[in-house]
């Protein structure tokens, strides 16, 4: 304990004061320590909540527990324990979790809460992570899941970082904890041999979200600072928790990217291309840590996708100026990452690649041939490239058309904007 038992004024402010510090991080390490052991999302909110409540009763009485975390976790075990008893139902459930905590070592953090050390309790963050990403989820409750349960974001917050109202993102979460319970969602990482997987499912809903925030599909602003912060943090604590290739190579993906971010738009808020951004502005500790996770990914024999995407940021990164970026070796690297997503948008990143290394003609060639994809012609960022690569070969008839294609397609008003000035630029109207 950090003080003798202590009833006055003086002990309700230190207790009060120290509920409140507890962060998002200790909450949702809470939470999950909870669902790996009921599987029950709205019972682990609950009993966290009556946990904290508890708190402020008992603290000032026996003073704050040295690990604050470990006692919260114990009372809300207790909690959960104590209303699955009540309710003399799951009566099944509770003799295995009775086997289940015989067999299995206790943490020492689980004796009597007024008898807390330091001992750190386990994480189990990383299977919140499966269960709130699972496949059987659709892609936008398994955002709102993660921003809720490992971000541990509030439901107002989830709903203002999705852009969404309070009620949608409750009904999506709602929706999702009710498909998590029936079809039984386990809370724990999957089975080694399944791993590979299943990773690349969390590692997905990280880097959408990243990507939202990166360049908004909709609204008045380009970026939104929030969503990028809120998915670098989350891929680092996955990082910590899953120290593989493709979690470093995402991580340093994503920092390498976000160190431009003080470069990326203009002073009206309109986004400024790659190769017109002032790499001064760059963030040089990003980049250096970035640069470093990247190398570490690509020597590691199960790196992927994002290793690749990484070691592509990191070239872009190594240049000083957009004309000394070596892009034969970024065609190379876009040739691999092919070989890892085949998709229509890698295929794009690699024409692009080989137009700015070995002329435009080769990059148009290989763009004209994507163009019957339908995927593509509803993705903006193709019409652009095309439309930059014909203004190179002066075809500004058929740039004009790649642009009003592109501007027909949703996206923000300030890639609006940029757009109808490059337009203007080849002396075309909207």
């Amino acid at each position: 304990m950090t003080g003798p038992p202590d009833r006055s004024a003086g002990a309700l402010f230190v207790a009060r004061r120290a509920v409140a510090s507890i962060d998002r991080d200790v909450r949702t390490r809470v939470i999950a320590t909870l669902t790996a052991r009921f599987g029950d999302l709205d019972r682990a909110e609950d009993a966290l909540q009556d946990a904290l409540a508890q708190a402020l009763v008992t603290w000032p009485q026996t003073g704050v527990p040295e690990s604050p975390e470990a006692w919260l976790t114990t009372t809300a075990k207790r909690r959960m324990l104590d209303a699955l008893r009540r309710e003399n139902v799951l009566a099944g459930k509770l003799a295995q979790l009775q086997t289940d905590s015989d067999r299995a070592p206790v943490p020492a953090d689980f004796g009597d809460p007024a008898d807390f050390t330091q001992t750190p309790l386990p994480d189990e963050r990383l299977g919140m992570f499966f269960a709130c990403t699972h496949p059987v989820l659709r892609i936008e409750d398994r955002i709102a899941l993660m921003l809720r349960f490992v971000a541990g974001l509030t439901t107002p917050e989830v709903a203002h970082a999705l852009l969404i109202p309070v009620p949608t993102a409750q009904q999506r979460l709602v929706r999702a904890k009710k498909r998590i319970k029936a079809l039984g969602v386990p809370f724990h990482p999957p089975r080694p041999d399944d791993l590979p997987d299943r990773l690349g499912g969390v590692l997905r809903v990280v880097y959408l979200m990243y990507s939202e925030g990166y360049a908004r599909s909709t609204g008045s602003s380009h970026i939104r600072d929030d969503i990028t912060a809120e998915a670098i943090a989350l891929t680092r604590t996955l990082y910590v928790l899953l120290p593989c290739a493709e979690t470093a190579g995402l991580l340093a993906l994503l920092l390498l990217t976000e160190a431009r971010r003080p470069a990326r738009v203009d002073s009206d808020g309109r986004p400024i291309p790659l190769s017109d951004q002032d790499r001064m502005r760059w963030d040089a500790d990003l980049v250096a840590e970035g640069t470093r996770l990247a190398e570490s990914a690509a020597a590691q024999r199960d790196a992927g996708a994002y290793t690749i995407q990484a070691a592509i940021a990191a070239v872009h990164a190594e240049a000083r100026t957009a004309d000394q970026t070596d892009w034969a070796q970024i065609a190379v690297l876009y040739r691999l990452l092919e070989a890892h997503d085949p998709g229509p948008v890698v295929r794009v990143g690699r024409a692009v690649s080989v137009g700015r290394a070995f002329g435009p003609s080769r990059g148009i060639e290989m763009l004209n041939r994507l163009a019957s994809n339908a995927a593509l012609d509803r993705y903006r960022p193709f019409h652009v490239a095309r439309a930059l690569t014909l203004a190179e070969l002066d075809d500004h008839d058929g740039a004009a058309a790649a642009y009003r294609r592109a501007l027909e397609l949703p996206g923000n008003e300030a890639e609006d904007d940029y757009l109808a000035s490059a337009l203007a630029g080849l002396g075309r109207d909207p």
